[in-house]
């Protein structure tokens, strides 16, 4: 039951990811949209969860991750009921803002209480399998849910949903899971997070600007500028900080350090081929936003396979070579479905790349994030958590806003590009499983252990 609530937490959360992806169109023509301020419904959300992911991490772990889950779901669920509601564009920017925000501190809250309940390295393996592969059917369940809410009923229905599970989750979680945090005490870096946020807001903006008025644009210059400067004063207030936002020892372990830049570029593609294909599906084969959704059905389907098959393919041989496997099958799916134009069919076009895309989503994303949090403890969960769901959020708002411009079959493309490098980096980088214990977990042990670890 303690597993089922905390991932129905997560598939909720994820799933405003790309819920409003389907109804992009129908919330431009409501609210009045400009094509340069559409994309802000999605990368709002994306730059609020992911810019405020690692000082939520570290809050969940010093004042409890119970309780910064339940503020985080309950600010969830009123900037959702706030975006359902909103009247203007701006309105429902801030809200999914807000939304991002509550996801922040829900998210590696939830995931770090997983992490500490199941601490064996093999049931932290299928426990963490089974919440990628809820968080991925979160992704494409947006999709589906979007596409029939916005044709039945509203494009409102996407956020107004999720009140009743909020509820849920707020009533039931405190019954089954007892309260954690870190060993002493640390004080936040609250700095650290708002220059780490400026950052990325800034370079979104960039992106988004340039794909109207070019990079010649004296003000897509200074925001360039703007967002160099504040990531230097980020690193340079890290260097300073007694505790900053991502400890240099957290990264001394190269698994993690690889996971997470492997998770970037994934991420980078698989956000982006989402909000492409909901576009090309709906403008240039011309289907409802409903048959839109439905269209996506199979990837869940396939997303569903190849999470059964992801830990027992890494558990047997290792996650250097389950990752490589499962980045080339993405790059398959990812150049196969840059292909569809108008005119073509679902089932000799669409669909095939679809499934192949699916199936390498499923089997990358609970080996990711097993990778990711490998060898983390009582002490550091929440932030292992955090950094990992950082680097998604922030790569699929970048990738979002510089994909995008590339328009569907170019975008697509740089996607496999993205995914390409980052198998490389795989490759090259991540040590085997007898070397620093990954998931197979030969050192993979929930004990405490000194901060300069």
């Amino acid at each position: 039951m303690r597993m089922f609530v905390l991932c129905l937490a997560q598939f909720i959360l994820v799933l405003d990811d790309t819920v409003v992806n389907v109804a992009l169109p129908s919330i431009r023509d409501e609210l009045g949209f400009s094509s340069s301020g559409l994309p802000w419904v999605v990368n709002a959300y994306f730059l609020a969860f992911g810019g405020l992911l690692l000082l939520c991490g570290r809050m969940a772990d010093l004042l409890g991750r119970r309780r910064v889950f339940l503020i985080g779901m309950a600010l969830f669920g009123v900037a959702s009921l706030a975006c359902g509601l909103a009247q203007e564009a701006w309105q429902l920017v801030i809200g999914r803002f807000v939304q991002g925000a509550g996801a922040a501190m829900a998210g590696p809250a939830a995931m770090s209480m997983i992490t500490l309940l199941y601490p064996g390295p093999e049931e932290r393996a299928r426990a963490l399998g089974v919440w990628g592969g809820v968080a991925a059917l979160g992704g494409t369940s947006g999709l589906v849910l979007s596409g029939v809410l916005t044709d039945l009923v509203s494009w409102r229905g996407i956020f107004l949903i999720n009140l009743p599970v909020v509820a849920m989750v707020l009533v039931l979680l405190p019954r089954l899971i007892p309260e954690s945090r870190a060993p002493g005490r640390r004080r936040l870096d609250v700095p650290g997070a708002v220059l780490v946020t400026g950052t990325a807001v800034a370079l979104v903006y960039a992106l988004l600007r340039s794909a109207e008025t070019g990079w010649g644009d004296p003000i897509v210059i200074g925001v360039v500028v703007l967002s160099a400067a504040l990531a230097v004063a980020f690193l340079v207030a890290e260097s300073r900080t007694a505790a900053p936002l991502v400890p240099r020892s957290f990264l001394a372990s190269r698994t993690r350090a690889v996971a997470n830049g492997a998770t970037l570029l994934f991420s980078l593609a698989m956000y982006a081929m989402s909000f492409l294909l909901m576009i090309q599906v709906q403008t240039a084969l011309g289907y409802s936003p409903l048959l839109a959704g439905v269209a996506y059905l199979p990837y869940g389907a396939g997303i569903l396979a190849g999470m059964w098959l992801s830990s027992r393919i890494s558990l047997r041989i290792g996650t250097r070579r389950a990752l490589l496997l499962a980045f080339l099958v993405n790059i398959a799916g990812l150049l196969t479905l840059s292909g569809v134009a108008a005119g073509d069919s679902y089932a000799a076009h669409v669909l095939p790349g679809l499934l192949i895309l699916s199936l390498g989503n499923g089997l990358s994303l609970p080996v990711m994030a097993a990778a990711a949090v490998d060898g983390t403890t009582a002490e550091d969960a929440g932030l292992g958590s955090a950094l990992f769901t950082s680097v998604q959020q922030i790569g699929g708002a970048v990738g979002v806003a510089a994909l995008a411009t590339m328009g569907f079959s170019g975008g697509l493309t740089a996607g496999a590009a993205c995914v390409a490098l980052g198998a490389v980096l795989i490759a090259v980088l991540l040590p085997s499983r007898t070397r620093e214990g990954e998931v197979s977990g030969t050192r993979d042990r929930l004990r405490p252990r000194s901060p300069a670890r």
